[in-house]
């Protein structure tokens, strides 16, 4: 079915089975720089899963160019327990990469003991708040050797290939930008001399590896920095790496700091992979692309269709480690869908925190979290069809259970259908078809339209019933709340229900600013129609700009507390508020909604009272869990589990994860 993207590829001399490549990618899982069991765990699942490559990194090659951003191979001690992953990797079926990292002035000064960081010159960092130390030529020299010391290391330790991390707005990016880079001497300043750096620490590795031990390098393809390389600069780039010994390229984004999303939902699968096409056209040796591939169609048409030569499946990989072997055997609607969310992966690594995964509870967890098939078999009822209850029921059949689910609307998917209406938020649907396969290929028994009481359950008489019921929203105490104008975010998202002009959102939440967002699009222009109006000269730039942004509504976002964004991910937040920002929404905090009367909000802003008119009133004050069923069962004596918002309203992430384990512990 993707014959291409599983046909074998060649690095140097090193052949990879497929064109699928899990990147190194953050995981935190320890602060020492040490291995342990659980990355022994982690990367062994995504080498069983089918990649061709598995890239453990980043690994840090010196103290200060790590801080606490990963794992260090800068001492021969680490060698052993290197080469035990190594081995690990390759006996799961995949090929074993390393990367090698120094993040320069990324590295924040508390990451290592106050010290300053290092970088080209002495330039205030917007990622790390601080100034960095101008590097002497001696520094130069001590890291050049860093790099080179770290990846002999590697090579000793049994890895069949090392990437230099020339991405992502790291020490080499530092060097290589005209916006970071300006020293007066032969290492700034000309195109030449900021890019003497890397091209000695390529040309010195490979003296020391050999001609015929794989180097990769991993580059930003546009650092979408104002004032650094673009698109048109980097091949340039490219041509100098192939040319001192590097072996393959993988294209990344931008920057850490860019002000261009990269890996959220609003960034459409596929977006960046013109930029692996771009140094494809000027090298003779592989491409890999990166970023927002998520879909086995969209890997093989990048392939096949000469756009790369290889594709780097990092969060998808987290999602689901057997995405490949799923995807080669001809099931890739049984593929878990990595949706963008960042909740588990990026917004727990910026809050110094281990990474986890929304969709799959058993990331980061491989080794302690697994479900065994049962050998007795029991009757179990789930209740309630959204995530949480959809989770648990196809994992408690996986387990060899007979499980009947039961859902009081006509259709599964729960407050999935809600979360996934904002602009930018549909992929958390893409889980509903995911779930509905699942419920399928175990057969686990749905019943629609069909709420579940104490009669039911007393008739059904389980063995175990598990209570996913959800949440509702909550009505707050507001005079004039209950007039017709006003709407229920929930009812809004989920119904389409028709509205006015002029709207006020009151709660400036997740779900408060997803609506206004939501609202706010209503009336612009559509991805097809910005197309076809550039494409054919119709309209100027500025006026597409315009019709992208400029819709039919007038938004009013009302939030009692000082800040907006509670609920919203620390990767994902900044991206929101732009949008808003960008579709003229207007965001009031520190305001306390009085009444609505007659059309009127009366409010206090900062103390002072206030009044305007609005056609709507969009209620997005929270949510309260709902307990019908929950609180009743104790009379049956039929054990039990409450999971999701039904124990706590939370996210999706929390109500996957209970789902998960309340399976593994309970049947």
């Amino acid at each position: 079915m993707f014959e291409t993207l599983f046909s074998p590829i060649y690095i140097n001399q090193t052949e990879i089975k497929n064109r699928i490549v899990y990147p190194s990618m953050g995981l935190l899982y320890s602060l020492d720089g040490k291995l342990n069991d659980r990355y022994f765990h982690y990367y062994s699942e995504r080498a069983k899963g089918g990649a061709g490559i598995v890239t453990v990194g980043p690994v840090g090659i010196d103290a200060l160019g790590l801080g606490i951003a990963g794992l260090s191979i800068a001492e021969d001690q680490a060698i052993p327990s290197f080469a035990k992953l190594a081995k690990t990797i390759q006996g799961a079926g995949a090929r074993a990469w390393i990367q090698l990292f120094h993040g320069g002035a990324y590295v924040k000064p508390i990451q290592i003991g106050g010290q300053q960081a290092l970088a080209p010159s002495t330039i205030y960092s917007e990622w790390s708040k601080s100034h960095a130390r101008e590097t002497t030529r001696d520094d130069i020299q001590n890291i050049q050797e860093a790099f080179v010391s770290s990846a002999e290391r590697a090579k000793r330790a049994g890895f069949d290939g090392v990437e230099i991390i020339a991405s992502a707005g790291y020490l080499i990016c530092q060097f290589l930008s005209p916006l970071r880079n300006q020293r007066t001497d032969e290492y700034g300043g000309s195109f030449e001399n900021r890019t003497r750096f890397v091209r000695e620490i390529i040309e010195k590795m490979r003296l020391r590896l050999g001609p015929d031990y794989p180097i990769t390098i991993r580059m930003a393809g546009n650092d979408f920095v104002p004032g650094s390389n673009t698109d048109l600069e980097t091949p340039e780039f490219a041509r100098v790496y192939e040319k001192a010994g590097i072996d393959a390229i993988n294209v990344t984004g931008g920057w850490h700091e860019t002000n261009v999303p990269q890996m959220t939902m609003s960034v459409p699968q596929g977006a960046f992979i013109y930029l692996a096409q771009t140094i494809k056209n000027v090298v003779s040796i592989p491409v890999m692309a990166s970023n927002r591939i998520s879909e086995p169609w969209l890997a093989e048409k990048i392939v096949r269709d000469g756009w790369a030569d290889m594709v780097n499946l990092g969060r998808v990989l987290m999602a689901d480690p057997y995405w490949p072997n799923k995807a080669q055997a001809g099931h890739p609607e049984q593929i878990a869908p990595c949706v963008a969310c960042l909740q588990g992966c990026m917004d727990e690594i910026m809050s110094i925190k281990p990474v986890k995964c929304m969709v799959n509870a058993r990331l980061g967890f491989e080794g302690e979290r697994r479900i065994a098939r049962t050998n007795r078999s029991k009757r179990v009822m789930v209740v309630g069809a959204g995530p949480a209850g959809m989770e648990a029921a196809f994992r408690a059949a996986e387990a060899g259970h007979q499980v009947d689910l039961y859902e009081k609307a006509d259709r599964v998917g729960g407050q999935l259908w809600i979360a996934g209406a904002p602009p930018h938020k549909q992929e958390l649907r893409r889980l509903i078809p995911y779930y509905q396969e699942m419920l399928k290929l175990h057969k686990v028994q749905v019943f629609l339209n069909t709420e579940a009481d104490i009669e039911l359950v007393k008739q059904r008489s389980p063995d175990y019933l598990i209570a996913a019921e959800g949440a509702e929203a909550v009505i707050p105490a507001i005079d004039g709340f209950d007039d017709l104008r006003v709407i229920s975010a929930w009812d809004l998202l989920k119904n389409n229900i028709p509205f006015g002009k002029k709207i006020a959102v009151i709660g400036g939440g997740a779900v408060g600013l997803e609506i206004a967002h939501f609202i706010a699009a209503k009336g612009t222009i559509t991805p097809e129609t910005l197309h076809f109006l550039f494409s054919n000269n119709a309209e100027s730039p500025e006026r597409l700009r315009q019709l992208v942004f400029q819709g039919s509504k007038e938004v009013t976002v009302f939030e009692m507390m000082s800040q907006v964004g509670k609920g919203v991910g620390k990767s994902s937040k900044w991206g929101l508020l732009d949008n808003l920002k960008k579709h003229g929404v207007k965001i009031n905090t520190r305001a306390v909604v009085q009444s609505f009367q007659d059309g009127i909000l009366n409010f206090e802003l900062d103390g002072e009272r206030r009044s305007t008119p609005f056609d709507n009133i969009i209620n997005a004050t929270g949510s309260k869990s709902v307990r019908k069923l929950a609180d009743a069962l104790e009379e049956t004596g039929v054990p039990f589990s409450v999971i999701g918002d039904s124990f706590r309203p939370g996210q999706i992430t929390d109500a996957i994860h209970q789902a998960y384990l309340a399976v593994m512990d309970n049947l």
